[in-house]
């Protein structure tokens, strides 16, 4: 499906990825465009666990007790849902003309048809420093007018970024604390150990045994993390691993002869964009790659002009441990199950895992 990214508001991918994501959505997904005003809002439909981005010791409480639930309410609190916005994109992608309201009422709508009870508009942007001055405005008077009209409006997960203003790896490590110098200095050590190589997206490097090697790598950190929602399938890999015009680049890396893991990245206008990761286990904890990989990366905007480098969403603290700054998104959410409403309503502060984090460390 051909996702015209000229004219959507907040997109920071390639347009391909996105195509990709709706041709071939993740595991139990359900790729859906709501119509609004005659321009096409990419989303999709989905079971969601609704402690997924709670708090950890929240979650880890449910999934300790979840089976001792009657088979019903558990079922209610992993409802299907429709989702406006992708997982593959920063934020919510809105054509350029859409106004709130008429956004609202089609998403009612479609919600009403679908017969479900839950609706999500995801990723909504405010402020980001990332976006245009026409960006930051739309996402603010969307928070706004959802709120104000039957929506509850909870802190999403912060994106991590880091501004390039340094000219050197070494300057960046100074801006930091003697202790955490100390440590990372330490950690970058074992970088004389590896290899790393840059191929392009589209390059015959990317043969089928590859691909598998590289989803499997993906699935590695899939399986490790707390936080299982959207599983990417192989075709999707596949599909965005073979398109040379995404300006993709795979980060490898080696020791020795074997692949430990890597990192997939966008060049979009001035911003490296950090997608997804794959790790060997235990090897690249051994080389401490994720703290390689990072500088690795600043390395790579230094020396390719680039003004901005885009961690991602996930582990906000290890990236503010790195020096990250965050900007925050929310999500919209829109309740047809009075009981649902009201947990929500009540307890809202604790589905905001993220803020809850960060604003402990003082960022």
């Amino acid at each position: 499906m051909k996702i015209n990214s000229d004219h959507l508001l907040n997109i920071l991918e390639p347009e391909g990825l996105v195509s990709a994501f709706m041709d071939h959505p993740p595991e139990g997904f359900g790729p859906l465009i709501l119509e609004v005003d005659k321009k096409k809002v990419p989303g999709f439909s989905a079971n969601l666990d609704l402690f997924t981005t709670a708090e950890p010791k929240v979650r880890r409480f449910f999934k300790k007790y979840a089976d001792l639930l009657p088979a019903s309410i558990q079922r209610l609190l992993k409802p299907r849902m429709i989702f406006i916005g992708t997982t593959v994109s920063e934020y919510a992608l809105i054509p350029d003309g859409i106004e709130p309201q008429a956004l609202k009422e089609s998403a009612v709508v479609l919600l009403r048809e679908s017969g479900l009870q839950f609706l999500i508009v995801k990723d909504i942007p405010s402020s980001s420093p990332l976006l245009s001055d026409e960006e930051k405005a739309f996402g603010g008077r969307l928070i706004s007018y959802l709120r104000e009209n039957g929506f509850y409006i909870l802190y999403g997960q912060a994106l991590a970024y880091l501004p390039i203003n340094f000219d050197s790896t070494d300057e960046y490590l100074m801006r930091l604390s003697h202790a955490r110098r100390k440590d990372i200095k330490r950690k970058l050590r074992s970088s004389s150990a590896l290899s790393v190589e840059r191929i392009k997206t589209g390059d015959d490097f990317f043969s089928d045994p590859n691909i598998d090697l590289l989803y499997g790598l993906y699935l590695n950190v899939y399986e490790m993390s707390e936080i299982h929602f959207d599983k990417l399938t192989k075709a999707f890999f596949k599909r965005v691993l073979l398109d040379e015009k995404n300006q993709g680049i795979l980060f490898l890396y080696r020791a020795g002869e074997k692949i430990i893991g890597f990192n997939l990245c966008f060049i979009v206008k001035d911003c490296l964009v950090d997608k997804y990761v794959g790790f060997l286990y235990p090897d690249s904890r051994a080389f401490n790659l994720y703290f390689l990989s990072w500088f690795y990366n600043l390395e790579f905007c230094i020396s390719n002009n680039l003004k901005t480098f885009v961690a991602g969403w996930t582990d906000p603290e290890i990236k503010a441990y790195l020096g990250a700054e965050f900007t925050y998104t929310f999500h919209a959410v829109y309740l047809k199950n009075p009981v649902l409403r009201f947990i929500l309503g009540r307890f809202k502060s604790l589905f905001e895992s993220d803020r809850s984090v960060l604003e402990a460390k003082g960022i």
